[in-house]
């Protein structure tokens, strides 16, 4: 029995320093990166640590939030085949689908499952995800982040809310819920729960332009482009100051 004990501690100890592994090159995701076209080299090295990682019993939940960022990251600043971006955000739907089940109180595996999900629908259209029922998954899996934890990630729960109602189409008597003006509201609540992240700012700003507010949504592109993109979050944030220059041009 000793013997199996210290098996046991030593394949667990060596598992931990996977996820440790794993978390070091995920923070190093953007090394070398051009612009927003981030290189392969260390998210592919931090999946391969965190699918080692996940067989720990005590370390699934943490490293299957890691592998759910590791596949949003790669599908959409690394990989430009449409393919294999749907194969990426495939990956982390079905993860998601089947940690969240196991771990219903993570605010962090829902949050990350509608990442995966909001590209997903991307990838295959918006109007046949709704029709899939994608768009009512994606309002439940906000909501129960507010209720869960209301700070995740900036105010996540409400930004996820807020997207899903301004990028969601009206559809007669199978959804009829969307609504511009309540993607305003809870993307302003997004906005002031913690720091306003630039892809919550551009979200918002296009939720007040549809809404006629012409001034307050190219006043918020502006300051995107104005912010230096943060350290921790580069390529993604190069992204969207990207997206508010395109956003300046339509608005003006």
């Amino acid at each position: 029995m000793r013997v199996f004990y210290f098996i046991s501690l030593f394949f667990s100890i060596i598992l931990s320093s996977e996820l440790d592994k794993g978390i070091s090159y995920y923070n190093n995701r953007a090394e070398n990166a051009i612009g927003t076209q981030a290189q392969s080299n260390n998210i592919d090295k931090a999946i391969r640590h965190f699918e080692k990682a996940i067989n720990i019993i005590e370390l699934e939940e943490a490293a299957a939030v890691y592998l759910l960022k590791c596949y949003y990251y790669k599908g959409t600043y690394v990989l430009t085949d449409e393919e294999d971006r749907k194969a990426e955000y495939n990956k982390g739907k079905a993860l998601a689908e089947q940690m969240v089940a196991k771990y219903p109180n993570s605010a962090a595996l829902r949050y990350w499952y509608l990442t995966c999900l909001g590209k997903w629908s991307e990838m295959y259209g918006i109007l046949t995800a709704a029709k899939e029922g994608v768009a009512d998954l994606m309002k439940e899996h906000s909501e129960k982040i507010i209720e869960l934890d209301p700070n995740y990630e900036h105010g996540g729960g409400y930004f996820m809310l807020g997207a899903v109602h301004f990028k969601s189409p009206y559809i007669p008597f199978i959804l009829s819920w969307p609504d511009n003006d309540d993607a305003i509201i809870w993307l302003l609540k997004a906005k002031v729960t913690d720091r306003a992240t630039p892809i919550q700012k551009n979200y918002l700003a296009r939720a007040l332009y549809k809404d006629g507010k012409e001034g307050e949504a190219i006043r918020l592109v502006r300051e995107v482009i104005s912010t230096p993109p943060s350290p921790s979050n580069i390529v993604e944030e190069r992204f969207e100051i990207q997206e508010a220059k395109i956003l300046l041009n339509d608005f003006e």
